[in-house]
């Protein structure tokens, strides 16, 4: 599982003295751990995997809130934070792969209308969980259907 994954590569961490990494999976573990006593139960490895994602998006919106104030001591500290958690994020889809699959789920919709963008969001979004940001696959979806 990927929670016992993490909790492995904390410890391993400890061993080896990694304050940064330390600090950033313990940060993810105690995420990990209030959304398991939100809901009263272990989480999936979906579920973790989405709490790694919504971590990881925390992280990017700081670091460019610190770039635009001028904090580049902050912002060196979020990108080595960033850049621990993705390491435990899926592979980034690209343009190329999202253009393809956003295709996919307006043809299989049958969307043509910006008004069914809600259809195509519901089909695409499981298929790119974690993959890609939601953002942009909402913005590619409304150029798609022409909103």
């Amino acid at each position: 599982m990927l929670r016992e994954k993490i909790a492995t590569d904390m410890r391993d961490a400890m061993k080896a003295r990694e304050q940064l990494r330390v600090g950033t999976l313990r940060m993810l573990m105690a995420a990990v751990k209030n959304v398991e006593v939100e809901r009263l139960r272990e989480l999936s490895d979906d579920e973790v995997l989405d709490v790694v994602a919504r971590e990881a998006k925390r992280h990017r919106e700081s670091i460019e809130a610190f770039e635009k104030g001028g904090r580049t001591d902050l912002v060196e500290k979020e990108s080595g934070e960033l850049a621990v958690l993705e390491a435990y994020l899926p592979a980034k889809l690209s343009d190329e792969e999202l253009s393809g699959l956003v295709d996919e789920a307006i043809a299989d919709s049958g969307a043509s209308t910006p008004k069914q963008m809600g259809e195509v969001m519901k089909a695409l979004m499981p298929k790119v969980r974690g993959r890609a940001d939601g953002a942009q696959v909402s913005a590619l979806v409304k150029a798609r259907l022409g909103a």
